[in-house]
Order: structure tokens, then sequence, then C-alpha cells
């Protein structure tokens, strides 16, 4: 017996499948099914008492529009939430691998400094890095919810998983922690739109970043009272100096990585292969996907050339403050 192509799914439901009438699905717009199981095509406007030739003679709509998604765009399921803060979880404590070099940093640093370190960077992976990550597939799951779409973000285990051990054995982090899964029928500008959504929402927090961390900076006077000799320290190492905890470091790094982390994932994301954003966006408009690869690989590879960098700007931005609250 032949068996059904699934892609059948997206125009109808299988009434053969086991559990047609037992889970709870999305209801496609041109049929429905009664307590019976039995399916109903409705050609009729809501409200027309016409037959469907007489309804498009008289220039009524035959088709119902199609409904767009009637709940609350923050939405956010407990398999989602229990999901999201998997993928946080796993990816911080991957990042605070990568910080202190992987199992290869034991022999300089030894176990206890090496633990020690690891525990103090994590927290800072996790405000630097964590929103460049959490709100780049919350900005796909607005728009695709925008656009009638279900969407809700779903973790890949094998992805963490391999993450960590590349993180943990190596000291780099490469990871594909999950992304939003997008239920629904989109045009293709519109999934143009799904896709970029991501990399804009890491531009939007690049430029949020540079007054938002220079205030903080400048107003915690971090880089005045900063330990002379901390800053060319690695991450993590800097932290803790004779017994004492160099929160200005921390802070520093924090403002530091958010610029950098964001621009890198922006860029990444746009790159026009397999899974990533880039190829979706560049499939919608090749225009639209030049800009924005350009408008992240301009800034990243003058930061490679020395031309500026994110402890600098945000030095810039903190010290006219620190200035005027002495």
């Amino acid at each position: 017996m032949g068996r059904r192509d699934s892609r059948a799914d997206l125009i109808d439901d299988d009434p053969f499948s086991s559990s047609y009438r037992s889970t709870s699905r999305v209801r496609h717009i041109h049929q429905r099914t009664d307590e019976q199981g039995t399916i109903h095509f409705d050609t009729k406007s809501p409200g027309s008492q016409l037959p469907p030739a007489f309804a498009q003679f008289f220039g009524q709509s035959r088709w119902q529009p199609p409904a767009h998604h009637a709940g609350p765009l923050w939405h956010f399921s407990k398999e989602e939430k229990a999901h999201l803060r998997q993928a946080m979880g796993a990816f911080t404590l991957a990042l605070g691998f990568m910080s202190v070099g992987g199992i290869s940093g034991l022999g300089s640093l030894g176990l206890t400094k090496w633990t020690v370190y690891l525990l103090l960077s994590m927290p800072v992976m996790f405000v630097a890095i964590g929103p460049a990550f959490l709100l780049h597939e919350i900005g796909h799951k607005l728009v695709a919810k925008k656009n009638g779409c279900w969407a809700e973000f779903r973790a890949d285990p094998k992805g963490l998983q391999m993450g960590i051990f590349l993180a943990l054995l190596l000291g780099f982090l490469f990871m594909a922690p999950g992304a939003v899964m997008v239920a629904g029928m989109v045009t293709r500008r519109q999934n143009g739109h799904i896709a970029v959504a991501g990399p804009l929402t890491n531009l939007g927090l690049f430029i949020i970043g540079i007054p938002l961390w220079g205030i903080v900076l400048g107003l915690s006077g971090a880089f005045e009272t900063l330990p002379t000799g901390t800053a060319t320290q690695g991450i993590g190492q800097g932290y803790l100096i004779d017994g004492s905890l160099v929160w200005q470091a921390m802070l520093i790094d924090v403002g530091v990585y958010w610029l950098g982390a964001n621009l890198f994932l922006g860029l990444f994301n746009m790159l026009p292969f397999g899974p990533l954003d880039g190829l979706k966006v560049k499939d919608w408009n090749e225009t639209a996907f030049y800009a924005v690869i350009l408008i992240f690989a301009v800034p990243l590879l003058t930061m490679f050339l020395g031309i500026w960098t994110p402890t600098g700007l945000l030095l810039t931005v903190a010290g006219p403050i620190s200035n005027l609250i002495r």
C-alpha cells in the first residue's frame, strides 16, 4: 500500500491518521470537520446567503480570507519555555568552557583556578551573549506570528551536546542550539521577512548596546577603577585577584562581548548556506540580502583590522559620563 506524501498535510489533514480526531491541529481555512469527522468545504463568504457562483458574480469574496494568529504575540507555551531554558543553559556552559580554553586550560591554570574562572565567566557570558541568541530567535517568532503562523522554539539536544563537547574538548564554540519551528502558509516575501528578523534583531542589540553599556560603564566608573593590568588578562582570569572579585573587569567584558557577539551572530546567520537565515533572505530579495550582510561585514572587518575596538567605543561613551559625575 502506498504512503501518503507528508507535504499533502499542508493542503489538507490526513483523514486516515490515527491522531486525526484525537489531537489538536491548526485548521486550514479551506475546510472544516464536523463532530462525526466529515470534511466540509466552505465556499461562501461569511454571512452570505448566495450560492458561490452568484456571490462571485456580485463581487462577493468566494473564499474566506486567511485567518491570522489571534493570540498574543508574546505567548510562550510551557514546552517552549522548557526548550529555551535548556538551550540557554547549554549555551552558557559551552561559552564558559570556551572562556577557560576547554580541557587544555587545566594544564596552565590547574583544577582549582580553572573551575573558579569557569564559574565566574559563565554569568558574564550569560548576560553578554545570551540575549544575542535568545532575542534573535524571538525575533523570528514574533514576525512569524505576525504573519499568521504558529511559531515556537525547539532545542536540538544533539546540537547542544555536540556544542558543549567541542567547547570542553577544543576550547572553541560551534553549536546548533535549535531554531524556531514555523508552521503556516507564507509567501516568499513573508518567509524572507521572518528570516531577516533574527539578524536585524542582533543589529538592533548592537546599536542599543553602545549607549546602554557606555552609560552603565560611565556611571559605575568601571574604566577608572579597574586595577592596572587586569584588562590584559583573559576572560575569567582577570575577575579574581588576590582573592578579591574584580567586578569592573566583569562589567566591561559584558559590554565588550555584547557588541562583538551581536555583530558576529548577525553575520554568521546571514551566510547563504544550509538552514541559515541568509539563504531564505537571498531567495526572497538579493538586494536586501547583500545590504544586510554588508551592514554586519563592514564593522566586523574594520574591527579585525584594528580601526576600532568595542572597548575603545564604549570608553568613548563612558569617559564623558564619568567626568560629569566626579
